[in-house]
């Protein structure tokens, strides 16, 4: 008999607390995993009076009320197009498949196709928050079929984290693939919000003086102000834990960061698109940095610049100060590729609201999150948030912070990519001249590939003449 509210397939970390959390609000969950062994641990260790188990496809698809709603949390790729497979012969038209895995945006359009033609609803999911988001309330960031939203939004609206206000952290976000898309450009200002707190780390201590336990006061301290957010928070945990063995654990781990592949297809698809997001790079080409293998030779063969501790608040200020730019930056960046791929795929996104779902949740979750659903409120057309009133005035207010520490880390030798991208993209966009007619020039001496004039309308070539003997 079909008394179940959702089905969740995937037994694994996220899909069990997911169905957790779907259980506790009442909803009656039917939960299914492909190896029988991880459902039959799942319902055994962590049971639950709105779970039931099942152990055969059919009857797990026969126990839910139409129209039946499936949420995958598999692995990306093969395997969801597979599992998408076993189902359509058992489901019936107007039946509802969720992707919540980090799926990439163009598969989750495709499928959003093929399952159309099977008379189903396809919905790409972005879910951010970890185990512990899954279980008490991640972000969620469904994309589909709009006109069916309304059979899904009481349970995601239900398991959502909460912000301040009491509003849930899931909106409808676009058609097709939007909510994966959104998903992948959060993790691709994740990847910036990391690399810059990183940076900060590398000054406050190796550029600053600093020890760890200084460090983590320093962050607990930002962490009460507009710096406020998780990955400030947990920093400041870092720094401050020690190791049994001795020392502290932060000064035990490698030095070579590991990536899953999001913000680097967010990289790609600003590539595509024509979007600067040169800081979001830069984090994830940090990351590749960080595993060459010629690091080792590098330090022994290259010299490094001598420099001084500068040991005070006015320099720990002024980093304050520089992290804060970064990160309008960085937002600045995700936000702008937004709307370059909501024109791109006519999503329509709405941009206020998806900072206001990531207020809580999520990784990136922040007070300054608040700031950029405001800007959007008050313009939704804004062009660029460095162009909203709060942000510019932040700019203008630490752009001189954010010049004297790369200046100062350049003379040392800290690497901070991320902090310089930040202020080469805010002087490219102030730039009167930032050498593209040269380009244009150099393009149409050796291919007349044309260019545009300042003084006259319309397209030109020019029949450039060598005035140096080659």
């Amino acid at each position: 008999m079909a008394t179940q509210d959702i089905g969740v397939v995937g037994m694994a970390v996220m899909g069990s607390n997911l169905a957790l959390n779907m259980a506790d609000h009442g909803f009656k969950v039917s939960v299914y995993n492909y190896t029988p062994d991880l459902t039959e641990k799942f319902v055994k260790e962590r049971p639950h009076e709105n779970i039931t188990g099942y152990y055969d496809l059919k009857e797990f698809v026969s126990s839910l009320k139409r129209p039946r709603k499936i949420m995958f949390m598999i692995m990306a790729g093969k395997p969801v197009d597979s599992m998408i497979d076993q189902l359509i012969p058992i489901l019936e038209a107007g039946d509802i498949i969720i992707d919540g895995g980090n799926s990439y945006f163009g598969d989750t359009r495709r499928r959003y196709d093929y399952c159309k033609d099977h008379g189903l609803h396809f919905y790409g999911m972005g879910i951010s928050g970890g185990e512990t988001g899954a279980r008490r309330g991640p972000s969620i960031m469904p994309g589909g079929n709009a006109a069916t939203y309304a059979e899904i939004q009481p349970i995601y609206e239900a398991i959502a984290a909460k912000a301040g206000d009491g509003k849930p952290c899931c909106t409808y976000i676009g058609s097709d693939g939007a909510g994966h898309y959104v998903k992948m450009v959060h993790n691709g200002i994740e990847y910036a919000d990391m690399q810059l707190i990183a940076e900060t780390y590398l000054l406050l201590k190796y550029t600053g003086g600093y020890t760890n336990a200084e460090i983590s006061q320093i962050f607990h301290a930002w962490n009460q102000g507009e710096l406020r957010s998780y990955l400030i928070g947990i920093a400041a945990d870092i720094f401050a834990e020690d190791d049994p063995a001795g020392g502290q654990v932060l000064d035990k781990i490698a030095d070579a960061a590991g990536q899953k592949g999001t913000g680097r297809w967010t990289s790609i698809e600003a590539m595509r698109q024509g979007v600067d997001i040169s800081l979001i790079t830069a984090a994830c080409n940090a990351r590749v940095s960080s595993n060459a293998a010629g690091r080792k030779k590098a330090q022994a063969v290259i010299t490094a610049p001598a420099g001084q501790a500068l040991h005070n608040p006015e320099f720990v200020e002024a980093v304050r100060q520089s992290l804060y730019l970064g990160k309008i930056v960085a937002y600045a960046q995700g936000f702008s590729l937004y709307r370059s791929a909501s024109d791109t795929y006519d999503w329509h996104l709405d941009y206020g609201k998806i900072a206001s779902i990531f207020r809580a949740g999520c990784i990136i979750q922040a007070e300054f999150l608040n700031k950029i659903t405001e800007a959007y409120e008050a313009d939704p057309a804004l062009e660029n948030l460095i162009f909203a009133p709060f942000f510019l005035e932040k700019i203008n207010a630490n752009q001189a912070s954010l010049r004297r520490i790369i200046s100062l880390a350049v003379q040392v030798g800290t690497p901070i990519p991320a902090f310089s991208n930040a202020l080469a993209y805010l002087d490219a966009y102030r730039s009167e001249c930032v050498g593209a007619n040269l380009i244009q020039a150099l393009r149409d001496y050796f291919g007349a590939h044309t260019f545009k004039r300042v003084d006259e309308d319309g397209t030109f070539h020019h029949n450039w003449h060598e005035h140096y003997e080659k």
